[in-house]
């Protein structure tokens, strides 16, 4: 046919060429075609990333929106419509997160939190998110969903896979019933390689110094109990051998402490009262919306959503010690173009920055007079958040904006949706105090509403609830937990207040950072 030549009119009656017709009517789009805009659009492909930073995907949670079973790594708490809002919804929400250029008003700490939960927050995330798998099989597991380990609080990130599998993990000095430390510049360290790079369960334990520390700390409480187990072998049950000894009372005294003392901060008395009633002989946990059929799942509003409070609660910078001057959390820069201008990770400890715990948390009861207080919980967070180093944001420095993103590419409903399915009331326009009305990204109404509710100092009803059940239900749910075997059980190790167990307490037992760092 000539390229001039008219086509034949085959349009049907009624129907004739240059007739307007109405388009077809578009069905409503499928979970897996939301799923693929919002991955496209906000460019957050899946398994891009190591494990060493904010970039990890998680083994599992890339299925999760399109996901209709009703068990997995990951989950959903409520079946809600989902909330997707447009690129530049997000910009103008991530640019009124920023504290801008006039900083933190120091009048607005948070006084009944101090500075180190937020790192052992970040420890407790990475221990119930910890993921075995190799970067092969997280890319190319099509049951990545369902081949799972269930998340627990059991120190994995510390033990790994135990001394027969992980044996670099442990002293053969030892006989590896203790954990390995390295030692070099007269203070201990994280165990290295020949590059810096720590030997230790979880690469993200090594993130940042305070999280770094807190690893160490960990590894010395286990040694620390295998001592007194070796000197009390009535502390074994059963044919428990020491280091299995060790173990389980390494892990109950920190589940303790997990609920009892970071909690109970987190989510305030009165919530904590609701969800765990310890008033009869033995306790109960009261879960209305954390359920599943068949093992706990991690629900993708607590892990992308309400457990990211803790971002809210990062200072700008810290005094680590005594020597170190204080000093910037992290900067835009890569961790070792000026490595002793910041507390960035992944690198040998600098000679000299052996942390003063007694700078972080309450040791011995009462609050030093160095204690630095984290931020109270809101939705300002600190600027060095949103330029973050290589080594943990990417191409993507603004943790702000990796929130939003990957809210949004999960699906998760609005925050006004959830509180009103809890049966919470929902905060106001005037009070979310968006740029525009409109729906609250989940992680934002979280940390707005902890500032409506609570003045900031803890999580708000509907952040807290997810939390509180979240963590006990993973904790009931533990076939080694204290909750799940001994429900009676109570802390035996030495604390401040009998049948107690705090962070300052876990701090003393193991001997880390209790002294004063004035030389190097």
């Amino acid at each position: 046919m000539s390229p001039n030549k008219a086509k034949p009119d085959n349009s049907k009656p009624g129907k004739g060429r240059g007739r307007k017709t109405a388009p077809p009517p578009q069905a409503p789009r499928t979970t897996e075609q939301l799923v693929g805009r919002a991955a496209s659009a906000h460019g957050m492909g899946y398994a891009r990333r190591s494990a060493r930073g904010h970039g990890y995907e998680q083994r599992g949670l890339a299925y999760v929106p399109a996901s209709r079973l009703l068990e997995g790594k990951f989950g959903r708490m409520f079946r809600l419509p989902p909330f997707v809002p447009t690129d530049e919804r997000i910009t103008e929400i991530a640019e009124a997160m920023t504290e801008g250029d006039a900083g933190r008003d120091p009048l607005l700490d948070n006084p009944d939190i101090p500075a180190g939960y937020t790192y052992l927050g970040q420890f407790v995330d990475h221990d119930i998110t910890f993921d075995t798998a190799s970067s092969l099989e997280r890319q190319n597991d099509p049951d990545a969903l369902t081949n799972f380990r269930t998340p627990r609080f059991d120190l994995d990130c510390v033990y790994g896979r135990g001394p027969a599998d992980d044996p670099f993990l442990y002293d053969a000095d030892a006989d590896r019933v203790k954990l390995l430390i390295d030692h070099h510049d007269n203070e201990d360290d994280l165990q290295r390689n020949s590059q810096g790079t720590a030997l230790i369960g979880d690469p993200r334990n090594d993130e940042n110094t305070f999280v770094s520390q807190w690893q160490l700390t960990m590894l010395k409480f286990h040694n620390a109990i295998v001592d007194r187990v070796e000197a009390d072998p009535s502390l074994k049950r059963g044919s428990e051998t020491t280091f299995e000894a060790a173990q389980r009372i390494a892990r109950w005294h920190y589940q303790w402490l997990v609920i009892h003392d970071l909690l109970r901060r987190i989510v305030g008395d009165a919530m904590l009262a609701k969800v765990l009633d310890e008033s009869g002989p033995l306790p109960k946990v009261d879960r209305r919306f954390y359920k599943w059929e068949h093992n706990p799942y991690m629900p993708v509003e607590f892990s992308v959503a309400a457990y990211r409070f803790g971002h809210s609660m990062i200072r700008g910078g810290y005094k680590l010690n005594t020597l170190v001057p204080p000093l910037p959390t992290f900067t835009p820069d890569p961790v070792n173009t000026n490595p002793l201008g910041h507390f960035g990770g992944f690198r040998i400890l600098p000679p000299g920055w052996t942390i003063e715990w007694a700078r972080f948390f309450e040791l011995g009861g009462a609050a030093s007079a160095d204690l630095q207080p984290s931020r109270l919980i809101d939705t300002k967070l600190a600027n060095v958040l949103t330029r973050l180093p290589p080594e943990i944001g990417g191409s993507r420095p603004s943790l702000i904006e990796r929130n939003l993103l990957r809210g949004a590419r999960l699906l998760l409903p609005s925050g006004q949706d959830v509180a009103r399915h809890m049966g919470f009331a929902v905060l106001t326009d005037a009070e979310l105090d968006l740029p525009s009305p409109g729906p609250a990204p989940l992680w934002y109404y979280v940390l707005k509403e902890a500032s409506v509710q609570a003045a900031g100092r803890h999580l708000g009803e509907t952040g807290g609830r997810i939390v509180a059940e979240v963590f006990l239900g993973l904790l009931e749910k533990d076939p080694s937990s204290y909750l799940r075997n001994e429900p009676g059980w109570k802390p035996f190790l030495p604390s401040t207040i009998a049948g107690d167990f705090t962070a300052g307490d876990l701090v003393a037992v193991a001997g880390h950072g209790l002294g004063v760092t004035d030389s190097p």
